[in-house]
C-alpha cells in the first residue's frame, strides 16, 4: 500500500510538472525519483522493520533460558561465538528474505518510470546494514532476560532511542550535536538514500553491529558462568 500510494503521488506530480513545466521556469527539473519516491518508501520500510525485528529476535535467547534448553547449547561442541553468530545469521537471513520479497517493486518502477538503479541498490544496502544493527540489539536484549516480551520491548526501546537521538542534537552545543548526530542510526542512512556510499556510514553500521554482538557474547558468557 505504501509503495502504491507513494508511486501514485510521484507519478501525479510528474504528470502535473510535464503539463505546466513551461510555466515554472527552466531551472526547475521537476520531481526527483530518489528524493520524492525512494527516500519516503525506504524510510517507511525502515520504520515498519523497527516494529517487526524485535518480534523476530525476542525469542533467540530468552526462550532458550525460559525452557532451560540453553544448557544444551553450552554443552554442544561449539563456541559461544558460534552460537551467537549462528543465531544472528538466521535472523539476518530471514529479514533479508523479507526484503527480497519487495524486489518486484523494481520491475514496476522500470515500467512506470526511469529509475536510477544505483540509488535503489544503495537504499537496499543501507537498509540491510541498518537491519544488522537492529538484529544485534535485539539479540542482546533477548540474552539478558527470560521473558521474550520484555526482550522485545527492550530492543524496541533501544532502537527507537537510536532513531530519535538526532532530535536531541538540535538543541545541543555544536561539538556535542555532532557526537549525537553520529550516534543516530537514521543519520547514517541519509547518504545511502541519495545513492552515496560513505565509509563513515559503513564503519558506523559495522561497528554498532559488532559492539552489540560483543555485548551479547558477554551476557551469554556471564549466564553460562552463573549456571
Amino acid at each position: 500500500w505504501m509503495f502504491s500510494s507513494i508511486l501514485e503521488n510521484f507519478l501525479k506530480a510528474t504528470s502535473e510538472y510535464e503539463r505546466f513545466g513551461g510555466m515554472m521556469g527552466g531551472g526547475n527539473k521537476g520531481p526527483n525519483l530518489a528524493e520524492h519516491f525512494l527516500r519516503p518508501l525506504y524510510g517507511n520500510m525502515n520504520v515498519v522493520l523497527l516494529l517487526v525485528v524485535p518480534f523476530i529476535t525476542m525469542r533467540l535467547f530468552a526462550e532458550e533460558r525460559k525452557n532451560n534448553t540453553i544448557e544444551l547449547l553450552f554443552t554442544a561442541p561449539v563456541t559461544w561465538w558460534d552460537i551467537i553468530i549462528g543465531k544472528f545469521l538466521s535472523a539476518f537471513g530471514f529479514v533479508v528474505l523479507m526484503l527480497a520479497m519487495t524486489l518486484p517493486y523494481c520491475a514496476v518502477l522500470a515500467v512506470a518510470t526511469k529509475p536510477d538503479w544505483g540509488v535503489i541498490f544503495t537504499c537496499y544496502f543501507g537498509t540491510i546494514c541498518m537491519m544488522a544493527v537492529y538484529i544485534a540489539v535485539g539479540m542482546w536484549a533477548s540474552s539478558v532476560t527470560e521473558n521474550q516480551i520484555v526482550a522485545g520491548i527492550l530492543s524496541f526501546g533501544i532502537i527507537l532511542f537510536l532513531w530519535i537521538i538526532k532530535w536531541a542534537a538540535m538543541s545541543a552545543s555544536a561539538s556535542f550535536a555532532d557526537f549525537l548526530g553520529y550516534l543516530s542510526i537514521v543519520e547514517h542512512f541519509e547518504d545511502f538514500s541519495r545513492g552515496v556510499f560513505n565509509s563513515k556510514d559503513l564503519v558506523f553500521y559495522f561497528s554498532a553491529t559488532g559492539l552489540w554482538l560483543f555485548f551479547t557474547y558477554k551476557s551469554v558468557e556471564s549466564y553460562s558462568w552463573r549456571s
